[in-house]
C-alpha cells in the first residue's frame, strides 16, 4: 500500500472533525466567490446609469461586505478544526510508532543510532502533520476555488473560460515532473537530517571521551561534513521549487491575460459581441483569484513531497517485524534452568556460543567468568529471550522458553546491568519504573535490603529526590544500588547480574554481597563477573572461552584444579597485592 493511502486511512480515523472542517472551507469559498458576482451587478445595473441610485448599491455593499465576514468567519473555524484533526492525526501515528518500537526485537536497536529513531518519531510526524493543516488546506480550498472560478468564468464567457482551462494539465504535468526530483531529494535530506541526530546525540553522550581525548575539531570536521551535504541537496530543492513556484504562475498568467485582451480587444473592433464594464471587472477579477489558488497549489508541491517522503519512514519503521506485547500472566516459577546442548550466532554461521550443556537448580548461585568475548553475556542474552538460540533448547521448570512470550518469561526474571540505566523522575519511580503493583513501601524494602538506604540517606529529598537523564547527579554506586533495589522489588525467581559490580567502590561493593547472602534464598542467581573475588561463595562458576565451557566447579575446586580459572584468580590477586 502506498504511502498516501495509509496516511489517507490515518486520516478517516478523525473524517469527523476532517469533514466538518472542509465543509466550513466549502462555504467559506462560495461566500468569497459570490463578490465579483455582487460587484459586477452594482456597476452594470447601477453605476453606468445617468442617475444613480444609492439605495440598491447600500443594500449591495452591505451583503458584499457580510459575505466577507462570513468568509473569515468560516475559514477560521475551518482552520481549528483541521488543525484539531490534524493533530489528532500525527498523535496516533507517532502513538503507534512508538508502541510498534517497543515490540521490535534487540538487534534492531544495535543496528540503528538512537538518534535516527528519535528523528522518525518527531521530525518526520510533524512534517506528516504539515500534510495535513497546510497541504490538505491549501489544496482543498484551491479545488474548491478553481472549480467555483470556472462555474463563473462559463457562466460569464464560456469562450474565455475554455482558453482559461488549459492551465489545468498545464499545472498537472509540471506536478509530475516535479515530483520526480523532489520525492529523491527530500529522501536524501531526511535521512542527512537523520544522521545529523544521531551525530548529536552520540557527540552528547560522548562529550566526556570527546573532549578527554580533545577529537573536538574532529568531530566539528566530520559534522560539517554532513551538514554541508545536507546544504548541498537543500540547495537543489531550492532551485527546482524557485522555478515551481512564482515563475510558473506568473509565466501563466501573463499568457492568460494576453489572450483574455486579445480576445476581448478583438470582440469590440468587430463589434461581435459588446462586454459590459461589469463583466470585465468580474472577469479579471476571477481570473486573479484563479491565479492564487493555482499559486497555493504549486507552493505546496514542496511541502506534499517532504510529508510524503517522511511518511515513507515512519511506516518503514512500522512496518519493520514486531512481537505483540503479551498480558498473559504466569504464576512465579521455581528458577531450575536448564541449557541444553545451546549454540547462538548473531550473525549467520559465526557462533559466539557453541554446543553449551549445564543446569542451574532453584536457589543455586551460578558465575560466569572468562575474558572478553567468551560468551558471558550471550548466555544472559538468550536466558532473557533478547535473542533466541540458532540451537538447542533453553527450560525454565521444564518448560521450552521460547513456547511462551517474551513478557511473560520475564516476568519472574530481574537483571541489574555492569553501567545501571536511569530514567528521569525520582529514586523511588527508578525502582518501582511506576508500577502501580510495587508500593512505597516494598520500594523502601527492597532500597533498605541492598542496603542503599545507608548510601542515599544524606540526600535532601530521600526517595523523593530528582533523578535527571541517566542518573548523572548520582555516583556509579549509588546508581548500581538503585538498579539494584529495581530488580528486588520485582521479587524476582531468577535474578542476574551482569557485572553488577565492576563500576562501584569498595565499600558499595561490599554492602551489595552482605545483601546479596539474604537476597539470594530461594532465588536463582546468575552472576557474571570480573572480579572473581566476588563469586567465590558460588554454587558452580561456569569458565567459558570462545563459546564453550571450558571448566566449572566451585572456587574451591576450579583453583585446586589449576587450570585456566586458577591462573585467573592468581593474575587478580597480584594485581591487587601490587
Amino acid at each position: 500500500m502506498s504511502t498516501g493511502k495509509r496516511l489517507t486511512q490515518y486520516a478517516l480515523h478523525f473524517k469527523g472533525i476532517i469533514l466538518v472542517a472542509l465543509l466550513f472551507l466549502t462555504i467559506a469559498v462560495f461566500t468569497d466567490l459570490a463578490g465579483p458576482f455582487i460587484a459586477k451587478h452594482i456597476i452594470d445595473e447601477y453605476m453606468t446609469l445617468g442617475d444613480l441610485n444609492i439605495q440598491p448599491i447600500v443594500w449591495l455593499l452591505c451583503l458584499y461586505f457580510t459575505l466577507s465576514i462570513l468568509t473569515a468567519t468560516f475559514r477560521y473555524f475551518m482552520y481549528i478544526q483541521l488543525q484539531k484533526g490534524s493533530n489528532r492525526i500525527v498523535q496516533k501515528l507517532r502513538k503507534d510508532v512508538f508502541g510498534h518500537i517497543q515490540t521490535l526485537p534487540i538487534q534492531y536497536f544495535d543496528t540503528l543510532p538512537a538518534g535516527k529513531i528519535v528523528a522518525r518519531v518527531t521530525n518526520d510526524t510533524e512534517a506528516i502533520r504539515n500534510l495535513f493543516v497546510q497541504v490538505l488546506s491549501s489544496f482543498v480550498t484551491s479545488t474548491i476555488s478553481i472549480i467555483g472560478v470556472y462555474v463563473a468564468l462559463f457562466i460569464l464567457n464560456w469562450k474565455m473560460a475554455l482558453i482559461a482551462m488549459i492551465m489545468i494539465p498545464v499545472v498537472y504535468i509540471w506536478m509530475i515532473t516535479y515530483r520526480k526530483y523532489a520525492s529523491k531529494y527530500n529522501d536524501i535530506i531526511r535521512t542527512k537530517i537523520a544522521d545529523i541526530n544521531a551525530m548529536i546525540n552520540e557527540s552528547i553522550q560522548g562529550m566526556t571521551i570527546i573532549q578527554a581525548f580533545r577529537r573536538e575539531k574532529q568531530m566539528t570536521k566530520e559534522f560539517d561534513e554532513m551538514n554541508e551535504e545536507h546544504y548541498k541537496y537543500e540547495r537543489k530543492l531550492l532551485v527546482l521549487d524557485s522555478a515551481t513556484s512564482h515563475n510558473l504562475v506568473n509565466t501563466l498568467r501573463l499568457i492568460l491575460f494576453t489572450a483574455f485582451i486579445i480576445y476581448f480587444s478583438t470582440q469590440s473592433m468587430n463589434n461581435a459581441e459588446i462586454v459590459s464594464a461589469g463583466t470585465l471587472y468580474a472577469f479579471v477579477d476571477y481570473l486573479t483569484r484563479l491565479f492564487n489558488p493555482i499559486t497555493n497549489i504549486v507552493n505546496q508541491f514542496s511541502q506534499l513531497e517532504r510529508s510524503l517522503v517522511a511518511g515513507n519512514r515512519v511506516f518503514e519503521v512500522m512496518d519493520l517485524k514486531g512481537e505483540m506485547v503479551s498480558e498473559e500472566k504466569m504464576n512465579r516459577y521455581d528458577g531450575h534452568v536448564i541449557f541444553e546442548d545451546v549454540s547462538f550466532a548473531y550473525k549467520d554461521e559465526e557462533y559466539v556460543l557453541k554446543n553449551l550443556s549445564f543446569e542451574a537448580k532453584r536457589g543455586e548461585t551460578v558465575a560466569l567468568v572468562g575474558h572478553t568475548g567468551s560468551g558471558k553475556s550471550s548466555i544472559m542474552n538468550l536466558l532473557f529471550r533478547f535473542y533466541d538460540p540458532s540451537k538447542g533448547k533453553i527450560y525454565i521448570d521444564g518448560i521450552d522458553i521460547t513456547s511462551l512470550s517474551r513478557q511473560t518469561i520475564r516476568e519472574h526474571m530481574g537483571i541489574v546491568l555492569q553501567d545501571p540505566y536511569l530514567f528521569t523522575g525520582t529514586i523511588a519511580s527508578n525502582v518501582s519504573l511506576n508500577n502501580p503493583n510495587i508500593s512505597i513501601k516494598q520500594v523502601e524494602k527492597a532500597l533498605k535490603a541492598v542496603g542503599a538506604d545507608r548510601v542515599l540517606r544524606h540526600l535532601e529529598n530521600g526517595i523523593d529526590e530528582p533523578v535527571i537523564e541517566k542518573g548523572s547527579t548520582l555516583s556509579s554506586g549509588q546508581r548500581q544500588l538503585i538498579s539494584f533495589a529495581r530488580a528486588l522489588a520485582y521479587d524476582p525467581a531468577i535474578l542476574i547480574l551482569d557485572e553488577a559490580t565492576s563500576n562501584i567502590d569498595t565499600e558499595t561493593e561490599e554492602i551489595i554481597q552482605n545483601a546479596m547472602e539474604v537476597l539470594k534464598q530461594g532465588r536463582t542467581t546468575f552472576i557474571i563477573a570480573h572480579r572473581l573475588s566476588t563469586i567465590k561463595n558460588a554454587d558452580r562458576i561456569l569458565v567459558l572461552e570462545h563459546g564453550e565451557i571450558k571448566e566449572q566447579g566451585t572456587h574451591e575446586q576450579l583453583v585446586a584444579a589449576g587450570g585456566i580459572y586458577e591462573q585467573m584468580y592468581q593474575m587478580q590477586a597480584k594485581s591487587l597485592q601490587v
